[in-house]
């Protein structure tokens, strides 16, 4: 831990492996997003590639391809951290399994629905960034499994799995879009959220994801639910 003049204490936070999932995982959705949306819906292209041939689709399923295992290899590493990582990046941090972090809970929603003034201070995920972290993680593993049974329609592990679990490659294929939508309002509010913590606090919300440190201010406490017994 490291004290700066300006009243400041530096600790190392997040490790080298949720930073890389971290940066991975936003590299490859959005990738999957641009590419996803020019395969759903491409533009057409007759009056100049008549002329010479043109492989854009070709280009843009190829990267959509590419895109997709990293980013269920992300996951996997996710889910490695969650039992595994440091205190901050299991999830009995950030969800509320226990009970101190359950009263987390009620208290991050009573300052939500303005039913208090009180805002708990904690130095890691909140409880409520938790339970949308891992909302979108389920999502992600839907796209990932949809997108596989897409791509490998005639596989038999993966078309008796998708048939079990969506019917037809029609309908992953529309839940598989219907997610795209949802991804794009997560990374959107994701940013503003990110951004006004990193104007609003001193912490270093978004420096730390590059980092791996936060800046706690020597004199304010601060709870992390992960070492609330």
């Amino acid at each position: 831990m490291n004290i700066n003049e300006k009243g400041y204490q530096k600790i190392p936070f997040w490790s080298w492996s949720l930073r890389i999932f971290h940066w991975l995982f936003a590299l490859a959705t959005i990738t999957l997003i641009i590419t996803g949306l020019y395969i759903n819906n491409p533009p057409t292209t007759t009056s100049w590639s008549e002329f010479s041939p043109s492989y854009l689709m070709t280009t843009m399923r190829h990267l959509h391809f590419i895109a997709g295992f990293f980013f269920i290899s992300t996951l996997i590493l996710r889910i490695y951290l969650l039992f595994f990582g440091n205190l901050q990046e299991k999830a009995t941090s950030f969800l509320p399994l226990r009970k101190a972090n359950f009263e987390l809970l009620k208290s991050e929603i009573k300052y939500y629905f303005y039913l208090s003034s009180k805002k708990a201070k904690v130095l890691g995920h909140t409880q409520t960034a938790g339970i949308t972290y891992t909302i979108v993680f389920i999502i992600s593993i839907i796209m990932a499994i949809t997108g596989l049974y897409m791509l490998y329609p005639e596989n038999p592990f993966f078309k008796t799995f998708g048939t079990t679990l969506f019917g037809t490659p029609q309908l992953a294929r529309l839940i598989h879009y219907l997610m795209l939508w949802v991804f794009c309002i997560f990374i959107l509010v994701h940013l503003y959220m990110a951004i006004w913590n990193e104007i609003k606090d001193a912490l270093g919300v978004i420096s730390s994801m590059i980092s791996g440190s936060k800046y706690i201010p020597i004199k304010e406490k601060e709870v992390n639910s992960s070492d609330i017994n």
